[in-house]
């Protein structure tokens, strides 16, 4: 149990660190498009809640392959979102 708190906490972090580049996005970058950023920040909103929704309700049987495909599916997620807000830097 404890193990799914840890990973919990961690997709908070990783979800509000994004959020936090967008909120620096806006405040020090003039010309970039608000409604580029506040589509990132929702789409960051939503992977966060996606993915803490698939976590407290874990699939039964396979959990290692389960989880496995989570991870990828977050980092996948967040590499995208990284490369979005590279491009609008």
């Amino acid at each position: 149990m404890a193990k799914r708190r840890i990973l919990k906490k961690n997709i908070n972090y990783i979800c509000s660190e994004l959020f936090a580049e967008c909120v620096a996005l806006m405040s020090y970058k003039l010309d970039v498009n608000q409604a580029d950023v506040d589509n990132i920040m929702k789409r960051i909103l939503l992977m966060q809640d996606e993915f803490i929704s698939r976590i407290s309700h874990t699939e039964p049987g396979n959990t290692k392959k389960f989880y496995a495909q989570l991870h990828k599916d977050f980092n996948a997620q967040v590499e995208d979102i990284s490369n979005i807000l590279t491009q609008l830097c």
